[in-house]
């Protein structure tokens, strides 16, 4: 039987359609699909005189990206929030001075809030003071969130709403800095809870616009799917409800997995009450993992680790969030209730817990594909990713954090452990399928620095850490498309453009597989992405030419 005509062909380029089938000349698409690929010869026959022919002129086009490990609703919130992210801000006196403009415009008693900052590329290589906070918005309450999300600080006013005073005992899983016995201000993991329960909390309208507005900065730079990965953290259920919104009202500029947030703060019961475990939706909007913290971040020297930290005592290890048998009899929980889990841990102390709590599960409820994750996965033995591969599960790291943290990675851990931080060849070699993502708004939504950093393995320093763990090209784009849609269940559907596969495409302004690897991070941007073979983000117009 003859194919029909094409909808829309792209030609005179590169097309590569993924790791196992290389590149073609053409692709044609039909009805949100991939039609075929091949020479241009051999597309000619498909091509009628209703079909749109998009001249690439020489440049790549590559499955869309899927970003299988952000947050897309708070970097959409974050958006219209005070940026103090290092690459605005590098000096204490610069942050400060926009956490002043910012309350100066706000009303008395209006809360002023923040994120992105790095302590270690300001230049004082500290966190900013409660007290400063204080001088620079007296009569406002004040929160920002330090880039990795796992620890903030609050001026006296937000630490008043949020009941905390100086005689008040660390949570179970976080901790309350203090300096000369007094509060410096600064929350870790979850004593930021204290604080963030009580900040207004967005509407249902602004969570909508929020997506949207996330959505469409992903798409600019050919992501046509991500993860969501900690849904109704912040807004329980009506975040579920601004996902659906955004779906009904044809806000959602790009394909959602939604991972819920588990624990005995999230919404995994009242979501499990109304149908909505792994793989519920269609392929705009998907119920995904359940996510459970288990530590908190190198960085912010709260990752669980079995050795301590350097500058630190021995007791210098970071954060366990929960213990052991906790986190064992909620991913027991959930693993019998039928979803896939994504268990945050970066440290190998955290690690271990993990993986031996999803043994104990398999073992308890044995359930063939479940694809269990572990979120980030940064420093991990070799051990550790045997036995990840033998219990089938995948890592979903961020190969960008050695790009913007990799310097602070060497100053908290030494060189040597930092050098084996998210460890791309070793979980390729493994077959673990190592989904790499952002994290963003944690780092940059770009994924362009994302595989410049997978490929190269520079900081942004120019400091090479770990180059034992670089990838080529391809399989780094592997590991941002396929292994994306592989972990979250849709490989049948994305993640390679084969003929029946979605037509998700990004076309880029270069090739990335012929150009200096300081191009990619440089000068490459996405000119069109599309999908189900419609734009929904076209740099120069030529799709509506």
């Amino acid at each position: 039987m003859p194919l029909p005509k094409a909808d829309l062909v792209l030609r005179n380029g590169r097309i590569w359609c993924g790791l196992d089938s290389g590149f073609v000349e053409s692709i044609a698409i039909w009805r949100g699909r991939v039609l075929a690929t091949g020479k241009e010869s051999e597309i000619a026959s498909l091509i009628g005189p209703a079909t749109r022919k998009v001249d690439l002129a020489g440049r790549l086009a590559i499955p869309a990206f899927n970003d299988n490990h952000m947050h897309l609703l708070p970097l959409g919130m974050s958006m219209v929030e005070v940026d103090v992210r290092a690459t605005e801000v590098r000096t204490m006196e610069a942050l400060l001075g926009r956490i002043k403009a910012a309350a100066d415009k706000a009303a008395p008693g209006e809360w002023v809030v923040g994120r992105g900052y790095d302590h270690f590329e300001l230049d004082l290589k500290r966190h900013p003071l409660r007290e400063e906070l204080d001088l620079v918005a007296p009569h406002n309450p004040v929160y920002i969130k330090r880039t990795c999300g796992h620890v903030g600080v609050a001026n006296s006013l937000a630490l008043q709403a949020g009941g905390i005073v100086e005689e008040s005992p660390n949570p179970q899983g976080g901790a309350l800095e203090r300096q000369n016995g007094r509060l410096t201000g600064l929350l870790m993991e979850t004593a930021q809870r204290l604080v963030g329960t009580v900040i207004p909390k967005p509407s249902v309208a602004a969570m909508v616009d929020g997506i949207q507005r996330a959505g469409q900065e992903c798409a600019s730079y050919g992501i046509a799917s991500v993860m969501d990965a900690n849904v109704g953290a912040r807004c329980g259920m009506d975040e579920i409800a601004a996902y659906e919104t955004a779906r009904r009202l044809g806000r959602l500029p790009v394909r959602t997995y939604m991972c819920l947030a588990g624990g005995p703060a999230g919404i995994v019961e009242t979501a499990y009450a109304r149908g909505l475990v792994t793989k519920a939706g269609d392929d705009m909007l998907k119920i995904g993992p359940v996510k459970v913290f288990t530590d908190g971040s190198a960085g912010g020297r709260t990752a669980a680790m079995f050795e301590p930290y350097e500058g630190g005592d021995d007791h210098d290890k970071g954060i366990l969030v929960y213990k052991d048998e906790d986190v064992r009899d909620m991913v027991l929980d959930y693993h019998g209730k039928g979803y896939q889990m994504a268990l945050h841990g970066i440290g190998d102390h955290a690690i271990q817990i993990c993986l031996d709590a999803v043994e104990n599960a398999q073992a308890r409820i044995p359930a063939a594909d479940r694809r269990h994750r572990i979120e980030h996965c940064g420093f991990m033995s070799d051990q550790q990713i045997d036995q990840m591969a033998r219990l089938g599960m995948s890592p979903a790291p961020q190969p960008i954090f050695m790009y913007d943290f990799g310097d602070l990675y060497i100053s908290v851990l030494g060189e040597e452990r930092a050098a084996t931080g998210y460890p791309m060849r070793r979980w390729t070699s493994a077959g673990v399928r190592p989904a790499a993502s952002t994290d963003s708004p944690v780092c940059s939504i770009n994924p362009f620095v994302n595989l410049y950093a997978t490929v190269t393995r520079k900081t942004s320093r120019g400091t090479v850490l770990g180059g034992q763990e670089r990838l080529d090209v391809a399989e780094a784009l592997h590991a941002m498309t396929a292994n994306g849609a592989y972990v979250s269940f849709c490989e049948a559907d994305k993640g390679t453009l084969a003929p029946g596969m979605l037509a998700d495409v990004a076309i880029l302004s270069r090739d990335v597989f012929t150009c200096d690897p300081e191009a990619i991070r440089h000068d490459t941007r996405c000119d069109v992405t599309l999908r189900g073979g419609v734009a929904s983000f076209d740099r120069h117009g030529e799709m509506a030419a």
